[in-house]
């Protein structure tokens, strides 16, 4: 998939799915790929975000946000998730839900080299962890994956993770 079909409709779907699922908080450290993302949820009144200084700190953050009776959702690139796993025992231990949305780098059409080797372990790390991956490669998948992502995290308790592959997304040329 091209960046200009991606780039085009995948953070408005997104954004909606999780607006009308009642998330009101977004974290996130900045990133080029969810960049539209982060607009519409800067712009948006009625939602929270924190901008993040790394990764992990959303964990917490989302922690504090379920326990206090709000929903939110972390947004990173997948070489971020490297920062998260002793974070992430704090799901697992606590039982709490988390929704983590992934932009990958490290796949198809990468040419980065630094990014292969987090991009390859971004799924293993996760699963290990506890969480539950639902992986986007395609538009079609979408609308359906998000909705599994939070219907996992936010009626089954589970961590979850949103992964926009790099297929899905188009490769970064930086």
């Amino acid at each position: 998939m091209s960046d200009d079909i991606a780039g085009a409709a995948w953070p408005d779907e997104i954004y909606g799915v999780l607006k009308d699922a009642g998330v009101s908080q977004i974290c996130f450290v900045p990133d080029a790929g969810h960049k539209t993302l982060i607009e519409r949820s800067v712009a948006d009144n009625h939602m929270t975000t924190v901008r993040l200084t790394t990764e992990e700190e959303g964990v917490a953050m989302l922690a504090g946000s379920w326990l206090g009776g709000a929903k939110g959702a972390l947004l990173m690139q997948s070489s971020g998730v490297g920062n998260c796993p002793n974070f992430l025992s704090l799901v697992k231990g606590a039982r709490f839900p988390i929704l983590m949305i992934v932009s990958m780098r490290g796949e198809y059409g990468e040419q980065n080299p630094w990014q292969y080797p987090m991009g390859q372990a971004v799924e293993p790390v996760l699963k290990a962890m506890g969480v539950l991956v639902f992986r986007v490669e395609a538009m079609e998948d979408l609308g359906s994956a998000t909705a599994a992502a939070l219907a996992a995290s936010f009626h089954g308790g589970q961590g979850a993770a949103l992964i926009l592959s790099q297929k899905f997304l188009g490769a970064k040329a930086f």
